[in-house]
């Protein structure tokens, strides 16, 4: 009776889980462009560097497919690290970092492995924010942060992360315990 009710339980869990990973696209703003996916396999303890070369404001969502990778980024060293980096998202969950349109290009990008697991599979979509172009204030004249008077532009570092990174955090707490107890 036990076990069913655990098998039950880890259904209902990873059926959450499957919602949430699949509503991840839908909550992205028509603003935002798709500019690039990334793929890639890493390491327990390793880094992966990438290059960002592309101006304007710039939004790097990634999500650990496998394992837990964290993401570290700079525009003073094309090698950030957890000891070295300017912006920075180290959650269990998704990681989202919003680089601004003032960093200096190139931008490092690293990708850390956490050594919780021996090897982190990840996926990062990289996205141009159009909200925030040069946009006319006035006549003749434009706002220095590119919104026009009375005019508002989602920022995802406005958003309530800390909420969204505790929920998978508990989720994915729960996930492992019953994981535990069935196996």
């Amino acid at each position: 009776m036990a076990a069913r009710w655990g098998r039950s339980l880890l259904l209902l869990l990873l059926l959450l889980a499957a919602l949430a990973l699949g509503a991840e696209d839908d909550d992205v703003p028509e603003e935002w462009l798709l500019l690039h996916v990334v793929q890639g396999h890493i390491g327990a303890g390793n880094y992966s560097y990438l290059r960002l070369n592309h101006e304007g404001k710039i939004v790097l969502r990634m999500r650990s497919l496998r394992g837990d990778a964290d993401l570290y980024v700079s525009d003073t060293t094309l090698h950030p690290s957890f000891d070295d980096y300017e912006l920075q998202s180290a959650t269990c969950g998704q990681d989202a970092v919003a680089v601004p349109a003032h960093f200096q290009r190139p931008v490092g990008i690293g990708i850390y492995g956490h050594p919780s697991h021996l090897e982190s599979e990840f996926e990062m979509k990289v996205y141009y924010d159009r909200s925030v172009e040069w946009q006319h204030f006035g006549e003749g004249g434009y706002s220095a942060d590119g919104v026009a008077s009375g005019q508002h532009t989602y920022d995802p570092e406005d958003a309530p992360q800390e909420e969204e990174s505790l929920l998978w955090t508990v989720l994915i707490s729960i996930l492992k315990l019953v994981l535990e107890i069935l196996f």
